[in-house]
């Protein structure tokens, strides 16, 4: 059973990493980049500090702490602990995937592990403790697509199956929960922010 999930992981992977082109390779590579979200960023911290003014700092917190946990335990429970290779580390799969080439030449394979994704981890666990705090649904279709987005972009990158994919927004989904909980928890215990946070 789990041998025929992996193969349909692996079909379906060179299915999408498949479809590809210099322009989509760029895009791709900017949307997976880290730095180049800061502006987003900014935007966010900017309208959480005119919300709540000094308050966000507990908000600011709550991020951290959802972060720090989807990072650490994609990396170092997941990927370390079960070792899944990733395409772009497969041997027989070289011939078929497309990998993205840098300016200097150099092939972006990732990491030697790929399950499960820490951008999916992460990405998911932000916008699902930010669709749960704002509870607005044009913000949380935005904010979802975005970590779609984001997720996909790494198997369009050939550095993650879609199994990975998967995997990491389902731990980035309880992760986000679950420190939400805790934030709404700790605000009414002790009025962190506002009622009804």
């Amino acid at each position: 059973m789990l041998e025929k999930l992996l193969n349909l992981d692996s079909q379906l992977f060179l299915l999408l990493n498949s479809y590809h082109s210099p322009v989509w390779d760029k895009i791709m590579w900017f949307i997976s980049g880290k730095y180049e979200w800061i502006p987003l960023y900014a935007i966010l911290v900017g309208f959480l500090v005119f919300k709540y003014k000094w308050r966000s700092v507990y908000i600011f917190i709550a991020v951290a702490l959802l972060v720090t946990l989807a990072d650490q335990i994609s990396t170092n429970v997941f990927k370390e602990g079960i070792k899944r290779l990733r395409p772009s580390h497969v041997e027989s799969l070289q011939h078929a995937i497309h990998l993205f080439v840098r300016e200097n030449g150099e092939v972006y394979r990732g990491g030697q592990y790929g399950f499960v994704s820490s951008h999916a981890a992460n990405s998911f666990a932000l916008a699902t403790f930010l669709h749960f705090l704002f509870k607005r649904q044009w913000f949380s279709i935005t904010i979802f697509i975005w970590a779609a987005i984001v997720s996909y972009s790494r198997i369009y990158l050939g550095v993650h199956y879609p199994g990975d994919i998967a995997g990491g927004a389902l731990l980035g989904y309880l992760i986000g929960l679950l420190v939400y909980r805790l934030y709404v928890f700790l605000n009414k215990r002790f009025q962190l922010t506002t009622k009804g946070t």
